[in-house]
């Protein structure tokens, strides 16, 4: 299949009967990250019934597999490296920390169930990323990266009214990663360089930004030799009907509802029908049939049921995602009014209509109507048959945002005394902010609450060496306590992860200088770790500029 560029809110797409439409929405004028990687690594074909006797227990071989000898999974790891250092540098990804751990809980136990069947062999377990990541984006799109990463629009998350319809999107592109699809597309290319290649996913896209992005996009591709690649980089249909097998089985292992595949099915059939501006890529990538929606009913009878788990924190989520998408003024005004959702809705349905409207009220500074909704929203939780601790925590959470907000520190500092032994990345940050705002206004106890906070977030950098958001907040923690060094080292670790290499080691180099004055064990321990990360990010750096020399002489294979 043949690739054409297309202007639509700027995305890249596959061929089409189409003609290309003129695009004048200011999405054509940023680098958007759903245009940036789609076209090379897309797979959201939500799942296709599996041949009869799939369910068993028995690992098939995997397509992917032939390509292990051509494309290593180290190789492919770093290139996912390389697109992901530019990817999180784009204003349309997003750290929404309440976000990341909602759809944490439905991609881990997927991933657990991917090793419990063997999916997950012990090298791509090793050297993969296992990293989901959110882009802020209106459209229904969620992609597969090499090296393990995969991205959810939150457009899709805004969709979806259970936590099965995410994981039936999730476990397809999961199996895209564990079957090593991306490597076998891209196994006729290898004698490119994967700066090569990471140049190709990504610099076709900035080309995006320009009004004339179909011809400048044409020209990337020319220039960087594209042509060579372009029909390798789609996804087969045996591919795709391997991820639909795989994907399913995913699913049901890892315990969550198979009519969630149907339902996100019909929800996007009805959808497309109804309107596609533009909205639904990846409808245009992969068309549903009426043999595939069928499919999926016939296989959504023939699973287990499961039974129905709450709503209401998935409710609360959706609202968020809403929300987050779009921070303009009009469409923050338009969601505000969601707290005039009738009484007569379902709770799950007013719970997200009074979030979405505090959330708006909040990032509109409107404290009255944000408190007021957050109040009702509340009230809906807690009279519910079902108790739904999450549900409540998140609105809280909430509560603790605002107050940040408006500049109550001291308050926000009190509420997130409750879950000082909540070990969610979300509740790890929000009490580092809030301890360290009540550090400034002398709030009693906040010193030993601050000195903890810094603490705690050590740990959770060593384990997750990658989470920018973690460093930032260390660096911030730690310079108030006086800890300078540390928050130093924490703001290189920060632009590190961030993937500005230079910029880290700039600040190495001024805590190497600072570490010179300084006297104690705890000055020694941290300028040692220095010397060691200047040392380690110096020579990532000359790497990275070895690769983008040996891309630029690269030639046609």
């Amino acid at each position: 299949m043949t690739l054409r560029i297309e202007c639509v809110r700027g995305e890249l797409m596959r061929e089409t009967t189409q003609q290309p439409s003129q695009c004048h929405d200011i999405g054509c004028m940023k680098m958007n990250l759903s245009a940036r990687v789609i076209p090379a690594v897309l797979a959201l074909a939500i799942l296709t019934p599996p041949p009869p006797g799939a369910m068993a227990q028995v690992r098939l071989p995997a397509l992917g597999e032939a390509a292990a000898d051509e494309f290593t999974v180290g190789a492919e790891r770093k290139l996912g490296d390389q697109i992901m250092r530019e990817i999180r540098r784009d204003p349309d990804y997003i750290d929404d920390p309440l976000l990341l751990d909602y759809l944490q809980t439905i991609w881990q136990p997927l991933v657990q169930a991917a090793r419990a069947r063997g999916d997950i062999g012990p090298e791509t377990d090793t050297l993969y990323a296992w990293e989901p990541f959110l882009v802020r984006d209106r459209t229904i799109n969620a992609f597969a990266l090499p090296g393990g990463f995969v991205g959810v629009h939150l457009g899709l998350l805004a969709i979806t009214t259970s936590r099965d319809e995410i994981a039936a999107v999730l476990s397809h592109e999961l199996s895209h990663v564990t079957q090593r699809h991306i490597a076998r597309s891209m196994v006729n290319a290898q004698r490119q360089s994967l700066m090569g290649l990471a140049a190709l996913i990504l610099g076709a896209l900035a080309a995006s930004r320009s009004s004339h992005s179909g011809d400048a996009a044409q020209a990337v591709i020319a220039g960087s030799q594209a042509a060579v690649t372009q029909g390798q980089l789609n996804f087969s249909r045996d591919m795709e009907r391997e991820a639909d097998r795989i994907g399913f089985n995913v699913l049901t292992v890892a315990g969550f509802s198979p009519t969630g595949v149907a339902t996100m099915f019909e929800k996007l059939d009805h959808a497309a029908h109804l309107n596609d501006s533009g909205s639904y890529p990846y409808l245009r990538s992969h068309p549903l049939t009426t043999e595939r929606i069928g499919e999926a009913r016939a296989r959504a009878q023939m699973g287990r049921p499961k039974p129905q788990s709450t709503p209401l924190e998935h409710a609360l989520m959706q609202a968020r995602a809403r929300v987050l998408m779009d921070a303009s003024e009009q469409a923050l005004r338009r969601l505000q009014s969601s707290d005039a959702v009738a009484a007569a809705a379902m709770p799950s349905e007013r719970l997200g209509g009074l979030y979405a409207s505090a959330l708006a009220s909040t990032l509109l500074r409107d404290w009255s109507r944000a408190d007021a909704a957050t109040q009702q929203a509340l009230s809906i939780v807690r009279s519910s048959p079902i108790a739904d601790p999450n549900a409540e925590r998140d609105l809280h959470f909430l509560q603790v945002q605002s107050l940040m907000a408006r500049g109550q520190g001291a308050r926000a500092f009190e509420m997130m005394e409750s879950y000082a032994g909540d070990e969610s990345r979300a509740a790890l940050l929000l009490n580092a902010q809030t301890s360290l705002a009540a550090a400034n206004a002398r709030v009693p106890k906040s010193a030993d609450a601050l000195r903890l906070s810094a603490e705690r977030l050590q740990t959770w950098v060593s384990v997750h060496p990658h989470d920018a958001g973690a460093w930032t907040q260390l660096a911030q923690n730690a310079d108030q306590l006086g800890w300078r060094l540390r928050a130093l080292r924490a703001e290189a670790e920060s632009r590190a992860a961030l993937g500005d290499l230079s910029g880290a080691v700039d600040r190495l180099r001024a805590a190497q200088r600072q570490s010179r004055n300084a006297s104690g064990a705890a000055d020694f321990i941290d300028a040692s770790i220095i010397e060691a990360r200047l040392r380690d990010l110096e020579g990532q750096r000359r790497q990275l500029a070895a690769d983008m020399k040996a891309s630029r002489g690269s030639g046609p294979p």
